[in-house]
């Protein structure tokens, strides 16, 4: 089945973002992932810790959780740190 990460982020650096974000767009791909929504958000309710999300979609979670765990990922989350705040979501 189709599975989803969902991640809340708010940017912090917008060079460090945007190199991550480059180099994510690529890892995702190798793993059979497409982003399928990202940008600011509009809440209709209840309150956001973030402003902007993207939505990820994999083939199943197994091919999602071997993307967030694999080496590649893993190299770059220090860049991320560096680039935003956020929150990952498998569903």
């Amino acid at each position: 089945m189709t599975s989803l990460v969902i991640v809340d982020l708010t940017p912090l650096d917008k060079v460090q973002l945007a190199q991550y974000s480059e180099q994510a767009a690529v890892i995702v791909a190798e793993f059979g992932g497409q982003f399928i929504a990202k940008g600011e958000i509009e809440v209709l309710h209840g309150d956001a810790t973030h402003s902007k999300k993207a939505v990820i979609q994999f083939p199943d979670k197994a091919t999602a959780k071997s993307w967030y765990h694999s080496a590649a990922y893993q190299a770059i989350i220090p860049l991320r740190e560096q680039g935003m705040q956020s929150q990952f979501h498998l569903v």
